[in-house]
């Protein structure tokens, strides 16, 4: 085994008084106000709490009405409207807001039918879409069986969420999702994917996870390039209601 010599208190002291100017200089060089950074200065933003929104959100449904809400068909929104909560009129089409968004912070608050009546994907189904494609499922996931990548809180058929963190049939849930618009070269390549991140109550299940185009039922998915677009709401013929929607644009 082989020894390495040991260095003599006198070889220490040697080196220690030469390093010690050395740091003493480094320390003053980089004083504390060299990294402090006094702009940009951030906006003030009051905080929401309970059912009212951050001061700097779009409200898009506070209870009242849909006038931020039209068809995808064409035409006002005609969903139910009532005691501050709008409903799936089922048969009556998806419905998106009027107004057009890209990299946003979504919150969304829904709840599927107390009265479960059927299985898998008939259980409370909808769904919420980013720019019009890019589909957050909406599921009553308590209890309820159905493929990983099509339960509540996936990115439809694309990304399994990492918990299943539903309520039961009946209460009131929350998406909280953060959306990153993809981006295209003027040749209409994809220089950055879409990415969203999704709380569910409070829980995270999708932790930024890369979009490789939009949501497909059947098929792969695969990009065209696109610009801003809107917040879309499935009908999927399930009396799935929500409340509370507001977001705030990035």
């Amino acid at each position: 085994m082989k020894t390495h010599p040991t260095r003599s208190p006198l070889a220490l002291s040697f080196v220690l008084a030469f390093a010690t100017p050395l740091f003493s200089a480094a320390a003053q060089e980089w004083a504390p106000a060299l990294t402090e950074k006094w702009e940009p200065v951030p906006e003030v933003v009051t905080p929401g709490e309970g059912m009212v929104p951050p001061s700097d959100a779009i409200v898009l449904f506070d209870g009242t009405n849909l006038s931020q809400w039209e068809r995808v068909a064409g035409g006002d929104a005609a969903w139910q409207v009532r005691d501050g909560v709008m409903t799936v009129a089922g048969g009556s089409g998806d419905i998106r807001t009027r107004r057009q968004f890209g990299d946003v912070q979504l919150h969304v608050e829904w709840r599927t039918p107390a009265e479960v009546v059927g299985e898998g994907q008939g259980r409370g189904n909808s769904g919420v879409y980013l720019q019009d494609r890019y589909e957050v499922q909406i599921l009553d996931s308590y209890e309820n069986v159905t493929y990983s990548n099509g339960q509540a809180g996936s990115v439809y058929k694309q990304h399994i969420p990492l918990v299943n963190a539903s309520r039961p049939p009946g209460e009131w849930q929350a998406y909280d999702i953060v959306f990153t618009a993809p981006v295209f070269s003027a040749d209409g390549d994809v220089v950055r994917k879409a990415a969203v991140t999704v709380f569910h109550n409070g829980v995270l299940i999708q932790n930024h996870v890369e979009l490789d185009g939009p949501t497909e039922y059947i098929g792969l998915p695969e990009y065209t390039p696109h610009g801003a677009g809107s917040i879309l709401l499935q009908d999927h013929g399930n009396p799935t209601s929500f409340r509370n929607i507001w977001v705030r644009e990035l």
